[in-house]
């Protein structure tokens, strides 16, 4: 089987293009895209602004990241430094002891330097030296895992910038699911106060005898029932107050907020844009894109391993016996200079492994590019989907609720005068409870699709 065989790669944009488009995009000559917006414009609630900022200072997984992004840019600095040439200075002092009696000793005693002098014995050795090394990249080896590793470094960024959408849109969720908690609770304190009253007067009418023991207890386990579900709704208050700290690195504290006026926030307004601007604004898409470019320079890294390397080495510098005659040249100058050219040979298997597995590494990231493209189609194509379809499930929702309202006052006024059942009025009062309840968290999920369409196209990050 030949070393070099052809690495089958999958036509990836020829495949992206051929799928079929979510359908605002098929039609779509609007070039105008919400996640071309900072967060900061298309957030515009004071507290949640300050929440965010906070967690794009403090969150440890993002500080996390962003150390990953120092390390890349100093593995992009050890290559660039791979191929340029390798200089040292040596500088060296001894002293040297040898035997009379031994060939060294023998030609040192009968050797002078000068007339009437010997060598000192012993014998002291001063050295002053440079020395450089240079591997020539011929096959641009060493140049193409620099580009690898400027290409990741780059991939880091992406992945950080991936990072940060996705935290402003956590911490965004978090917020307005926290304001719809508070509307429950505050929802659910009323119907109690409701119920108490419709419970004092069935008491009043079991003492005129208008009325049964049987009512008094069924309300007051509906009264009991709602205490313990407030009960339930404060404590997730408290959960999601610090999951919110959490992500803002810091220890448990109440999250400001102005919750009032929640059901009536409107939803800011998302434009998808063209699919260019998806495959531009999305920070996965582009980081899985340079991990594919970065993959293909480890290919032709991995292949220069089979071809010779020619390396240059030479050095310059001076020794004597006497620092005084350290700089005495030509006599005190010594020089090297050589060239070698290693190639393997033998035993190349490791070297073909490297660039088989290099292949298969290509082969991945095409494939994770894809995956990062369909998705992201897919999300946006889903939350286009949501947005539409929560809005007109919130109107019908506000209608059932006020609807019910007005069914909670005449069934009260009916018992009153005795012409209901107290069953009426306590299902007619759970059914506004929970269409109520049910309304606000279509509005919470309506805000949330908002925050998620934004996260699918790719804005928070910028």
């Amino acid at each position: 089987m030949p070393i070099f065989q052809a690495c089958r790669i999958p036509a990836v944009m020829e495949k992206t293009e051929n799928r079929e488009l979510p359908g605002s995009y098929n039609s779509s000559q609007d070039t105008t895209n919400s996640a071309d917006m900072n967060w900061r414009d298309f957030f515009s609630d004071a507290y949640l602004y300050d929440l965010v900022e906070t967690a794009l200072k403090n969150n440890q997984e993002l500080n996390i990241v962003l150390q990953e992004i120092n390390i890349s840019q100093n593995e992009v600095l050890t290559r660039k430094g791979e191929y340029l040439p390798f200089v040292d200075v040596q500088g060296a002092a001894g002293v040297e002891k040898v035997g009379r009696y031994t060939s060294q000793g023998a030609n040192d005693a009968n050797t002078d330097i000068e007339p009437g002098k010997e060598f000192p014995d012993p014998l002291p050795d001063f050295m002053l030296a440079g020395y450089a090394s240079w591997e020539v990249d011929i096959w641009r080896k060493l140049r193409n895992a620099k580009k690898a590793a400027l290409t990741r470094y780059l991939s880091s960024v992406e992945g950080k910038n991936f990072l940060v959408t996705q935290l402003v849109s956590e911490v965004a969720g978090s917020y307005f699911e926290l304001m719809a908690l508070d509307n429950q609770l505050e929802n659910v304190k009323r119907n109690i106060e409701i119920q108490q009253n419709v419970l004092k007067i069935i008491k009043l009418q079991k003492q005129a005898a208008k009325a049964t023991e049987l009512a008094v207890r069924k309300f007051e386990a509906e009264v009991l029932k709602n205490q313990s579900l407030q009960y339930d709704i404060q404590q997730q208050i408290t959960e999601t107050e610090n999951r919110i700290n959490f992500l803002l690195g810091r220890y448990p504290q109440p999250i400001l907020r102005n919750s009032q006026f929640f059901t009536e926030m409107k939803p800011t307004a998302v434009f998808e844009g063209i699919p260019s601007q998806l495959l531009a604004n999305r920070p996965d898409i582009r980081q899985a894109e340079l991990e594919l470019s970065a993959s293909k320079l480890d290919v032709q890294v991995a292949r220069a391993e089979f071809y010779p390397s020619l390396r240059i080495t030479a050095g310059l510098g001076f020794q004597a016996f006497n620092p005084k005659l350290l700089v005495t040249t030509p006599e005190s100058m010594l020089f090297n200079l050589a060239g070698d050219m290693v190639m393997p040979v033998i035993n190349r298997n490791a070297i073909k492994a490297n660039y088989l597995s290099a292949n298969s590494r290509q082969i991945q990231a095409v494939y994770s590019y894809e995956q990062s493209v369909l998705n992201a189609y897919i999300e946006v194509a889903n939350q286009v989907s949501n947005v539409s379809n929560l809005e007109s499930s919130y109107r019908l929702k506000a209608d059932q609720v006020e609807t019910l309202n007005q069914s909670v006052d005449i069934a009260t006024r009916l018992f009153q005068s005795a012409r209901a059942d107290y069953m009426e009025v306590l299902l007619t009062q759970r059914d506004a409870l929970e269409a109520k309840m049910e309304m606000i968290e279509t509005k919470k999920r309506q805000m949330d699709a908002m925050v998620r369409i934004y996260q699918a196209l790719g804005g928070g990050w910028n």
